[in-house]
């Protein structure tokens, strides 16, 4: 496993990529309605992060992606494809997963949206997920282990009776879209690499309400649950500090 660690500057200027992937799900917030269809939202989003941020939408052409986000609705675990075909409605949950490249750096990050009233288990399943990403975000500092990042995250999902999705992680980010190391949302309490100060990565739960098994559909990217359950993930770019963690792609709405 190679990973490399950032520099300060290096850091800086993933902040300012960070702030503005942040901008992008704070800005898109007001058109989740339903109604909407998957392929607006993405719209909306290509022009805003071309136009007004003046920043390339990563995951367009990514490896064959054709569109500028990722819009996960429901059962769908992760990469699903913006469409005109997929309205919203409500009761809906959607992941928006946003990474945008500034100057060569990417931030990348996700949010869960409500489309009007949800069900209070939907509800339920999306608090828990961002709780699990906000746990595993408090232990990051120099000598935490990956399996210490794992290992928290599972222990509190599973106490709250769902599952982890075990074939996607997070991932070290940069220069690069997907670098080493791999983040598992799963593992062992002091097991694994130590991070040290410098790295830089996300950390992307995905919580499913029943089992943990994934189907990959037809267009070899979207992700579904195999039960057809629902499933829901946050994310967030970090650098380990000296001290501890700067959660690069940060939100208004969010105090670290």
């Amino acid at each position: 496993m190679s990973v490399k660690t950032k520099t300060p500057e290096e850091i800086e200027t993933m902040k300012i990529a960070g702030r503005k992937a942040a901008e992008v799900l704070e800005m898109i917030e007001q058109y989740v309605v339903p109604g909407v269809t998957t392929g607006e939202l993405d719209r909306i989003c290509h022009n805003y992060i071309t136009q007004e941020l003046h920043c390339i939408p990563a995951p367009l052409n990514y490896k064959g992606f054709p569109k500028s986000i990722c819009t996960s609705v429901n059962q769908v675990v992760c990469h699903g494809i913006p469409s005109e075909k997929k309205i919203l409605k409500k009761g809906d949950i959607i992941n928006i997963d946003v990474t945008v490249i500034y100057e060569g750096y990417h931030g990348d990050t996700s949010k869960m949206y409500f489309v009007d009233q949800v069900a209070p288990h939907a509800h339920r399943l999306v608090k828990i997920t961002q709780e699990c990403l906000y746990k595993a975000i408090d232990i990051v500092r120099p000598g935490t282990t990956l399996g210490d990042i794992g290992s928290i995250i599972q222990e509190h999902a599973e106490k709250n009776h769902y599952s982890v999705v075990r074939e996607y992680c997070g991932h070290g980010i940069g220069k690069v879209f997907h670098e080493d190391p791999q983040i598992l949302h799963y593992g062992t309490k002091g097991k694994g690499m130590a991070l040290e100060e410098g790295m830089t990565f996300t950390i992307e739960p995905m919580i499913n309400a029943g089992k943990h098994h994934t189907k990959l559909k037809g267009d070899q990217w979207t992700v579904e649950t195999k039960d057809g359950r629902l499933s829901a993930q946050w994310e967030h770019t970090l650098a380990v500090t000296p001290t501890g963690v700067d959660v690069l792609t940060a939100r208004k709405e969010e105090s670290f």
